[in-house]
C-alpha cells in the first residue's frame, strides 16, 4: 500500500525539505498543495517546474497529486473555471503528477444545477486531461461531501479521466459508513484520503488512530495497491500539534493496519 503525505500539514515548508521528510519517514508520495503562497503554485516558470520534478525523481518520491482549490460546480460562468482547470492540468503534467484534485463548491441552490455546471466543465477538459496523462479527481467535500451525491455527479460525467478522492472525514460527517461510501465510489475511485479527529464537534487534526474516524475499515475496502494519503489540516487549526514529529508513527500506523 503506497502512502502519500499532504503538504497541507507542512505549510510554507520549502519543497526540498518536504521531500526529504517524506523520503525519510516512510511516505512514498506527496499531495502537493497548490496555492500562490506555497512552494507549488501556478506562477512557477518552466525552469522551476523542471527543478521540482527533478527533486521528486532524485528522492524517489512520487508527486501523486496537485491539490488545487478549484470548485468545478461553483456558480458563475464556465469559462474561468475551465481556464483554471487547464492551467492546473499543465502544471500537474509538468511536475509529473498523476492526479489533479478539485473540489465541488456547488454553493447554495439546487444540487441538480451544481451537477450540471460540473458535468459541462469536466467534460470540456477531460480530453486534455487524458492527453496529458493526468486524472482529475473530485473530492468528497462541501456541497458533495456524501459519496452517494458525488458518485451521482461522476456517473453523469462518464469519462475515465474524471474520478474521485474519497475523503473519509467528509463521508463520515455525511452519515455514510465506509462500506456505503466505498461501494458507490468504487467505479470512480482514485485513492482515499484519511485523517483523525476527536469528534464531529472538534475537527482539530490529531495523530492517526487516536480519534473516532473508521480508518481501519476504510483501508480494508481499498484495492490492495491503492494509494492512501494523510491530510493533516494544520493551517485551519492553530491548536494542532506540529505534523513533522508524527510522520514516522503515522506511516507505521497505516502500514500496520493494511498488513493486519
Amino acid at each position: 500500500m503506497p502512502l502519500a503525505l499532504s503538504t497541507l500539514g507542512l505549510p510554507g515548508t520549502p519543497l526540498d525539505q518536504v521531500v526529504g521528510l517524506a523520503a525519510d519517514h516512510g511516505w512514498n508520495g506527496l499531495e502537493l498543495r497548490c496555492s500562490s503562497d506555497q512552494p507549488i503554485r501556478l506562477q512557477l516558470d518552466p525552469g522551476q517546474r523542471q527543478h521540482a520534478a527533478r527533486t521528486f525523481a532524485r528522492a524517489g518520491v512520487v508527486p501523486l497529486t496537485l491539490a488545487s482549490y478549484i470548485g468545478v460546480a461553483a456558480p458563475g460562468p464556465d469559462g474561468p473555471v475551465v481556464d483554471d482547470l487547464l492551467a492546473h492540468l499543465r502544471l500537474a503534467a509538468d511536475l509529473g503528477c498523476r492526479h489533479l484534485r478539485v473540489f465541488p463548491h456547488g454553493g447554495p441552490g439546487a444540487l441538480g444545477a451544481a451537477d450540471a455546471r460540473a458535468v459541462r466543465r469536466l467534460r470540456e477538459v477531460a480530453g486534455q486531461a487524458s492527453r496529458l496523462g493526468v486524472r482529475i479527481l473530485v473530492e468528497t467535500h462541501d456541497s458533495h461531501r456524501s459519496a452517494a451525491v458525488l458518485a451521482g455527479l461522476l456517473d453523469q460525467v462518464g469519462h475515465p479521466a474524471i474520478g474521485a478522492v474519497w475523503d473519509l472525514l467528509h463521508t463520515w460527517l455525511a452519515g455514510e459508513t465506509p462500506t456505503e461510501a466505498g461501494r458507490v465510489l468504487a467505479p470512480h475511485l482514485g485513492y482515499a484520503q484519511v485523517k483523525d479527529i476527536a469528534s464531529a464537534g472538534d475537527l482539530t487534526p490529531i495523530a492517526l488512530g487516536d480519534g473516532v474516524l473508521p480508518i481501519a475499515e476504510c483501508l480494508r475496502l481499498l484495492p490492495r495497491r491503492s494509494w492512501v494519503a494523510w491530510e493533516y489540516e494544520a493551517p485551519w487549526h492553530p491548536r494542532a500539534a506540529p505534523l513533522a514529529p508524527r510522520l514516522r508513527a503515522g506511516a507505521e500506523y497505516l502500514t500496520g493496519l493494511r498488513s493486519a
